[in-house]
């Protein structure tokens, strides 16, 4: 399955619906970890449906970007401020360092690394300096549950791909648990988090 169709939008609303999912808060982590990593006005390159955005406080924590125009019309339905890369490109937002924080989560494990090197640089002039680009990637079991994920990157790759833009990582980790649960818990993530010179 594609990540750019209507079948994939509904695939991600579909997860993230689930009724127990919403009894239990299961975000509520996720949402800690985003929100202590101190982003500021944040733009979400690959937000897909807006998960992350409402995670850190929706449409006045930020912009995303997706090509996946039935994602961002989802996005839309939320709230939250999203456009397609075109569309984005032609709004007020695209000036050179408007965004404090850059996020990309659950994106560059769908391409290859030369892709996702050019998506990183596609995007890094609309970071501020001193800003920080934030990489989340899912560790193995994630990574084997999806049949989009085309690359697997781990915090040594993503550091490379941080590097390789010109940006100095500072922190990376396992979250919520240790790396070794990241074999067989499937939300268990990657992050790297790194600052713009």
């Amino acid at each position: 399955m594609a990540t750019g169709g209507a079948d994939y939008t509904r695939r991600l609303e579909r997860l993230g619906g689930v009724w127990w999912k919403r009894l239990l808060d299961v975000q509520r982590p996720y949402r800690w970890n985003l929100r202590r990593l101190d982003l500021g006005f944040v733009l979400d390159v690959g937000c897909g449906v807006g998960r992350n955005l409402v995670n850190l406080g929706g449409a006045a924590a930020g912009v995303g970007v997706d090509h996946n125009a039935e994602s961002v019309a989802a996005c839309v339905r939320r709230g939250l401020t999203a456009f397609t890369p075109d569309a984005f490109r032609a709004s007020a937002f695209a000036r050179p360092g408007r965004f404090d924080g850059l996020l990309f989560a659950h994106v560059v494990e769908h391409m290859r690394f030369a892709e996702a090197q050019a998506l990183v640089e596609e995007y890094l002039p609309y970071l501020r300096a001193r800003g920080r680009a934030v990489f989340i990637t899912p560790e193995e079991a994630g990574f084997a549950s999806d049949d989009t994920h085309v690359e697997f990157m781990d915090l040594s790759a993503l550091d490379r791909l941080a590097r390789g833009a010109g940006l100095a990582p500072e922190r990376a980790f396992s979250f919520p648990f240790p790396r070794a649960a990241g074999r067989f818990f499937k939300y268990n993530e990657f992050v790297l988090a790194a600052r713009k010179l």
